[in-house]
């Protein structure tokens, strides 16, 4: 036998079976939280919003995903291209990290071809803590070379806080909900930023 191997899945067995309720536990206080102060924030930079009731269907947008993930909350967004705002959490046995969903109601989904996930790909000057030059999207042949088009868009984005640059944006068709998912990592966005994710969400409501 490999006692060796055998020591190193049970310290990892271990390492799950406490860290994750850990995980889980913390995700239960600090989930609502992230909600409330991502809404507060919205007010601050004057982005008209009020809370959705839990069990609404954007709350279930993306959610078989992952066993993993929770939605913390719903946001509804008034006067912009997002719809709404939700807060995502993903516990592990390493902690909780969250996320947050832009969604992009597209009810066109269900009559078209099939689309495919989209992410923002960031060029530096040198591979190591190298400031961002250039951004360029991947993916589906339809959103990519629009974004990639969008010269004002990219400049919003080059033009972003340094935290905001590190987030990744991703983004999800979900014919099933009639949605479209445009995730970042947690923060709180300046007014360019989320403009910049504003101007995404135009993009995608506009014909992907």
């Amino acid at each position: 036998m490999d006692w060796a191997n055998i020591a190193g899945g049970i310290i990892v067995a271990l390492m799950f079976a406490i860290g994750l309720p850990l995980a889980l536990r913390k995700r239960k206080k600090a989930g609502p939280q992230k909600l409330e102060q991502f809404f507060e924030h919205l007010r601050t930079i004057e982005v008209r919003a009020s809370m959705v009731e839990k069990g609404a269907s954007e709350a279930k947008t993306g959610m078989s995903r992952s066993s993993g993930q929770r939605s913390e909350g719903t946001i509804e967004i008034r006067d912009r291209n997002i719809d709404y705002i939700r807060v995502i959490s993903v516990a592990s046995q390493y902690g909780v990290n969250y996320f947050i969903d832009y969604l992009v109601r597209r009810p066109e989904y269900q009559s078209q071809k099939e689309r495919k996930k989209t992410r923002m790909v960031k060029k530096k000057s040198s591979a190591i803590r190298g400031k961002v030059m250039d951004i360029e999207w991947k993916g589906d042949e339809y959103l990519s070379p629009a974004l990639n088009m969008d010269y004002a868009l990219k400049d919003r984005l080059l033009l972003a806080e340094p935290d905001e640059l590190k987030s990744r944006i991703a983004i999800f068709p979900e014919p099933k909900y009639e949605y479209a998912r445009i995730r970042t990592d947690y923060l709180l966005p300046s007014p360019n930023f989320f403009e910049a994710i504003n101007m995404i969400a135009k993009h995608v409501k506009s014909g992907w």
